[in-house]
């Protein structure tokens, strides 16, 4: 009896220690490769290789999209494309502070080309009222940046009964990039996507489990999940739509002070004072893919400091994780109701 008992607590313990002991590895993999490349300092370091050139482009007239553009580094994309000409749509889930920035920004740029579209990116009923009305509009879309991000400590759900981290930083996203792939289409060959992910990713593989039904919510992680899902997202779309003449990209701003990251990650704020990157610093790589002549990019490649980056970190063992990125889609499909 005693055998038996032991041999039930072993086959239990032995899976459960090695999945804590591989997460463990992760997140510390992740905090130490993160520490000397995310940060300020780093992006000084690493913005010695960057070339002037590449982003005094002017671009007057393409139509851009930046989602959650009233603050942080939305709100630097924005302003930084409208400096170079383009006729910016900020899409902004609260009307006052969208229309402070749109504001801001038309005075600083002296672009008055600069509009405002009311959006919550939690709901998919909202996403698919603002695709409808941009397809009306019936103009090329050339950039979609969607940068729309939440990072929740406890679960809230949706009053479409979704976990709303994963409502507006995967299934928002999904449903947004889908309904604008016609309009991306009439921007051919210039149009892209360029998907704003976290550095955070590198901590955990892909998961099925979309919308973290675990009894213990943990909303650091949950994030981390949901920035892998749109890298993983992004490599689908860039093989989908490899002959639509649209590019995806992801890629990560480096650990940046803006008031999200305040509100979300007080203690993460705090210890790292003064070592964060500004939020024009963590818009840069953004601004940089939106300006490149595609044929200098890879469709479906993830970025970091104006250079395609690693999706997964040495030993992490998130590598194989991908391949269960069509049932993903299947199931965010499903959610959106997209046929």
């Amino acid at each position: 009896m005693l055998q038996l008992q032991f041999e039930f607590q072993f086959n239990i313990t032995i899976p459960t220690l090695t999945m804590f002991l591989l997460k463990t590895w992760r997140q510390s993999a992740f905090g130490v490769y993160g520490y000397l490349n995310f940060t300020k300092p780093a992006f000084l370091e690493h913005s010695k290789n960057f070339k002037p050139e590449e982003m005094e482009t002017q671009i007057p007239g393409k139509n851009c999209i930046v989602t959650g553009a009233n603050s942080g580094i939305g709100y630097a994309t924005a302003e930084g494309l409208a400096q170079r000409g383009a006729n910016v749509y900020l899409v902004c889930r609260n009307k006052e502070r969208g229309e402070a920035a749109l504001s801001q920004i038309q005075t600083k740029t002296g672009n008055q080309n600069v509009h405002l579209e009311i959006c919550d990116l939690s709901s998919v009923s909202d996403v698919k009222s603002l695709a409808s009305r941009f397809s009306k509009k019936n103009i090329p879309l050339h950039v979609l940046v969607n940068n729309a991000g939440v990072l929740e400590q406890n679960r809230v759900t949706t009053s479409e009964g979704f976990e709303v981290s994963f409502a507006i930083n995967v299934l928002g996203t999904y449903t947004m990039t889908e309904l604008m792939v016609p309009l991306l289409e009439k921007a051919s060959p210039d149009a892209r996507v360029i998907t704003v992910s976290s550095g955070g990713m590198y901590s955990t593989p892909l998961t099925k489990d979309l919308q973290y039904s675990e009894s213990n919510f943990n909303g650091s992680e949950q994030y981390a999940r949901n920035k892998r899902v749109q890298v993983a997202l992004t490599e689908n779309w860039g093989e989908t739509y490899k002959n639509k003449g649209i590019g995806f990209y992801s890629m990560h701003p480096g650990w940046a002070e803006t008031p999200g990251v305040a509100r979300s990650l007080p203690n993460f704020s705090k210890s790292l004072a003064g070592k964060l990157r500004t939020s024009e610093e963590g818009a840069d790589t953004i601004i940089w893919l939106a300006l490149q002549p595609k044929e200098k990019l890879v469709s479906g490649g993830f970025y970091f400091d104006r250079a395609e980056a690693p999706k997964h970190l040495s030993f992490n063992a998130t590598n194989g994780s991908h391949a269960a990125i069509n049932s993903v889609i299947d199931s965010l499909r499903s959610l959106a109701s997209l046929s």
